[in-house]
C-alpha cells in the first residue's frame, strides 16, 4: 500500500493500524472524498497525512518532488495547528533519517503554519518558497485566497483537510470555510489540475450525513464511521453554600480549594472557564496553592509565546494544570492529561 520507507517507518513506530487507519487508507488512496468520524485517540490525523506523506516522499525519491503546496490542512484553533506542525515535522526527521540509513537521498519535506499569529519574515519566506504542507486556520485561509501574492500558493493543492469539522458545521465559521473551499476548488481548476481531494475528520456526531454534506456537497464521499463513545468518569462538584446570582469571596475560596484538591489527585488537569478573565483570575488563585510554576492560564489574548509556552509546558508534563477558555478544547495532543 506504501512505499517501503513509509511502510517501515510505520512499523517501527506503531504497533499495527488502528481499524480506523486501515478503513481510511484504502478510500484515500483510491483519491476518494473521505469523512473520517471517530474519537480522539483513533488515529485520524494520521490516516488523513500518511498517505500523503507517502505521495510526497515518493515524489522526492523519485526527483519528482516541486517547489510547491500540495496539501492544505485548515483547523479551528491555532493551538491545533501548531501542534499538527510539531506532529508532521518529528515523522518526516524520522522518515529522512531511514532513507539515509538506506542510502537514498531525499530533499526535505517542508511544513509551514498561516495563522495570525505567523510573523511577517515567515509568511514572506512561505511566498518565496511554498510549503508542501500547509496547515491554516479557515480565517487565515480566506485571507490567502483573497490576497493576490498569496493565492498562487493554493493553486497546486492536491489534497484538502479539514480538521475537528463537527466544532464547524453549525456555525457562521463554518460557511465561512464551505465559501473558501469552493473558491479553492476554483482556483486549482483554471489552473487546470483536477478538483483537490477532500478529507474531513471528525469528533462522533450524528447526523453525520449533515457533515458529510459539509464536507464534500457536490461529489460523492465515502463515510469513515467508527463512532463509539468512551466510558467516562464524570461527577458533578457543587459548592456546599447555595448558589446565588454573584458568587462570594467564601464561595470561590472553596471552589478554588476543591479545584486544587483535584488537581493534586491527578497528573495534569486542564481547568475550562467561560471568559478570559476568569482564566486568568483562577490561574492567578490556584498558583497561590499550587505553586507560581504549577499553573497557567491560556486564551486568545494572551500573546502567541505565551500560549505557546503554555502547550508546551502542558504537553511535557511541566505544569500541574491550566486554565483555559475554548482556545484550548478541540484535538490538541496532550499526553500528559
Amino acid at each position: 500500500m506504501f512505499h517501503p520507507i513509509i511502510q517501515e517507518w510505520f512499523e517501527r513506530s506503531f504497533a499495527r493500524p488502528t481499524e480506523t487507519q486501515d478503513l481510511a487508507w484504502k478510500e484515500i488512496i483510491a483519491g476518494r472524498d473521505v469523512l473520517i468520524s471517530a474519537p480522539t485517540g483513533s488515529g485520524k490525523t494520521l490516516a488523513a497525512f500518511l498517505a500523503c506523506l507517502d505521495r510526497l516522499v515518493r515524489a522526492a525519491l523519485e526527483g519528482s518532488l516541486l517547489d510547491e503546496t500540495e496539501v492544505v490542512y485548515v483547523s479551528p484553533l491555532k493551538a491545533l495547528s501548531n501542534d499538527i506542525q510539531k506532529n508532521l515535522e518529528r515523522p518526516l526527521q524520522e522518515i529522512a533519517k531511514l532513507a539515509g540509513e538506506k542510502g537514498l537521498l531525499m530533499p526535505p519535506l517542508r511544513v509551514a503554519v498561516r495563522t495570525g499569529d505567523t510573523p511577517t519574515a515567515e509568511r514572506q519566506q512561505m511566498i518565496k518558497r511554498p510549503p508542501h504542507i500547509l496547515v491554516t486556520t479557515p480565517e487565515s485561509l480566506f485571507i490567502l485566497l483573497t490576497a493576490e501574492r498569496s493565492r498562487h500558493l493554493l493553486k497546486t493543492t492536491n489534497t484538502f483537510i479539514i480538521d475537528e469539522i463537527h466544532a464547524l458545521v453549525d456555525d457562521k465559521r463554518g460557511a465561512h470555510l464551505a465559501l473558501s473551499a469552493a473558491r479553492l476548488d476554483d482556483l486549482v481548476m483554471k489552473a487546470g489540475r483536477r478538483y483537490p481531494q477532500r478529507i474531513g475528520l471528525s469528533a462522533t456526531v450524528r447526523p453525520i450525513e449533515e457533515v458529510a454534506k459539509f464536507v464534500s456537497p457536490d461529489k460523492p464521499l465515502q463515510i469513515i464511521d467508527r463512532g463509539h463513545r468512551r466510558q467516562l468518569d464524570l461527577a458533578v462538584d457543587v459548592p456546599k453554600d447555595e448558589l446565588g446570582p454573584v458568587a462570594s469571596n467564601e464561595m470561590w475560596a472553596e471552589i478554588y480549594d476543591r479545584i486544587s484538591e483535584l488537581i493534586l489527585a491527578h497528573r495534569t488537569t486542564l481547568v475550562f472557564v467561560n471568559t478570559r478573565r476568569l482564566a486568568e483570575r483562577v490561574a492567578h488563585h490556584l498558583a497561590e496553592r499550587l505553586g507560581e510554576n504549577a499553573v497557567l492560564a491560556h486564551h486568545g489574548s494572551l500573546s502567541r509565546r505565551l500560549r505557546l509556552e503554555a502547550e508546551q509546558k502542558l504537553k511535557s508534563g511541566e505544569l500541574r494544570a491550566v486554565v483555559a477558555t475554548a482556545s484550548l478544547e478541540l484535538g490538541i495532543d496532550i499526553g500528559s492529561v
